[in-house]
């Protein structure tokens, strides 16, 4: 064990096996293992020193647990997670096993699938054609040109974009939410009028993707989506099912 403490990526069933050539965090990347306690694993490695949001890091991190995700279910660690040592994990496991395997039992054969949605890009034309009120502020603008018409225009533009993309994410969440298994809001995002992340079966993924991305084109006039996985699920995950350590970066 080093100074540094042990890095956890995730909790898993005690019986699901690593793939052989798992790596993890660090330079040189640091070899996964499980830490098992009664029904339930954590997966740690050495923590390297001074972990930092890395992007090198950050990718090793989620590429572990996708491919965890393809062998079982599995509890997602934040990145930067990390424990002082192997016996404080166990005594977190055991601690916490009953939740785990609800939670565990709950994302079985699952994915998340991130949605945002923001007020579509290049949409003016469309909206001078089907907004009286915009179409009218155009029209004194060009009739009577001036700062405060142009500052009423604009403003005008930006609510009737914000409005239609909105009416558009709420569409859209009606639309998909009977498709997945969960559905979870997301924090606020600048700009964004939507961020969405619904827990999909893994075989259903693709057609939910198909489906997000069939709205997208018919209301590209509306709303631009943009798409995130099949991801770990981080957003299914309780911090009190699954926390089994304590923040390192």
């Amino acid at each position: 064990m080093t100074a540094n403490g042990v890095y956890v990526y995730a909790v898993i069933r005690a019986e699901m096996a690593l793939p052989a050539d798992a790596r993890g965090v660090g330079s040189p990347a640091a070899q996964p293992r499980p830490v098992r306690q009664g029904r339930v694993a954590a997966v740690v490695s050495e923590a390297p020193p001074n972990l930092r949001a890395r992007r090198r890091d950050l990718l090793a991190h989620q590429d572990l647990l996708l491919r965890l995700s393809e062998q079982g279910s599995v509890l997602p660690m934040r990145f930067g997670m990390v424990a002082p040592d192997e016996e404080t994990v166990r005594g977190q496991l055991a601690a916490g096993e009953a939740d785990h395997m609800t939670a565990l039992e709950h994302l079985s054969g699952a994915v998340e699938v991130n949605i945002k949605a923001f007020p579509a890009q290049d949409a003016l034309a469309s909206l001078v054609t089907q907004d009286k009120k915009v179409r009218r502020l155009r029209d004194e603008v060009r009739r009577r040109p001036g700062y405060e018409a142009s500052l009423r225009l604009g403003e005008a533009v930006a609510a009737a974009l914000q409005s239609r993309a909105a009416e558009a994410g709420r569409r859209v969440l009606s639309e998909l939410t009977p498709k997945a298994r969960a559905v979870a809001q997301g924090p606020e995002v600048q700009g964004c009028v939507l961020n969405t992340s619904f827990l999909v079966n893994r075989s259903d993924s693709d057609a939910f993707r198909r489906a997000a991305e069939q709205f997208a084109r018919t209301n590209r006039d509306r709303v631009e989506l943009r798409l995130s996985g099949p991801l770990p699920c981080y957003s299914f995950v309780s911090s009190e099912g699954a926390s089994v350590l304590t923040a390192g970066v």
